[in-house]
């Protein structure tokens, strides 16, 4: 699974091996944990992507539904009502564990964003390093704040800036504009959110200009001819190559 891929709740379900019934899933991965985000009018939580620092805040759960209660009129719990952590309270302690230091690295996340309703898109891996019990003016509510990284074999831990990153907004449009099909063949599945000129050439992520929709084949075709040219530059040989039979 890389960041940007398009997938089907049941594709979620196969790659996490858990049905996945609620946004927070706390430990579900062996050293990680999975949010299901959406920032799509009418969401239920007010998730969003912070502008200036590229984190995602990502907004507490609400205590479940009773009769007689709107769960949106009560603050958000850290506990439950026999005293046992809710998913807010595993992964605020994580936060306060890893600002105090107790933890020497942040908590892991994997995110999938909601595009409509059947398709996700994977955002990729990020780690939570802060976390709020605030007042959002009727009750309060718990923000968890992410950075994005990625992880690799050689470098452990690289950084995503800001600009890599696909805002939500343009996803959506991408989608609408492409019809949820691959703009070289029309598959409507295995697809993926790819920059026509990719962000290692200077290519942009903030618009829907230079974003498409690709099936797995014609993104691997691209990632192979992209691969060739930047060997064939390595070896020294630039523009105006002739090919001899």
């Amino acid at each position: 699974m890389k960041p940007d891929d398009i997938i089907s709740y049941s594709d979620l379900v196969r790659e996490e091996k858990a049905n996945l019934q609620k946004g927070m899933n706390f430990g579900i991965g062996k050293k990680y944990s999975v949010f299901l985000m959406s920032v799509r009018p009418g969401a239920p939580y007010r998730d969003k992507i912070d502008s200036a620092t590229g984190c995602i805040i990502y907004e507490g759960h609400d205590a479940p539904k009773k009769a007689g209660v709107d769960p949106k009129a009560v603050d958000q719990p850290l506990t439950t009502p026999n005293g046992k952590w809710t998913e807010n309270g595993k992964f605020f302690r994580a936060a306060t564990d890893y600002k105090s230091g107790l933890l020497k690295e942040p908590h892991l996340i994997r995110i999938y964003e909601k595009i409509q309703p059947g398709t996700w898109s994977y955002k990729g891996v990020f780690e939570l390093v802060d976390a709020a019990y605030v007042l959002d003016g009727k009750r309060k509510v718990f923000c968890f704040e992410l950075h994005p990284v990625e992880k690799t074999v050689f470098s452990g831990r690289v950084e995503v800036p800001i600009t890599r990153l696909i805002p939500s907004e343009v996803k959506r449009e991408v989608w609408k504009r492409d019809g949820g099909r691959c703009v070289k063949c029309g598959a409507n599945h295995n697809l993926h959110y790819d920059h026509d000129i990719p962000f290692s050439r200077g290519g942009s992520s903030i618009t829907a200009a230079n974003v498409r929709l690709l099936c797995a084949k014609h993104n691997l075709s691209k990632s192979d001819k992209i691969m060739s040219v930047a060997v064939l530059a390595h070896l020294g040989f630039g523009g105006g190559l002739q090919f001899y039979n």
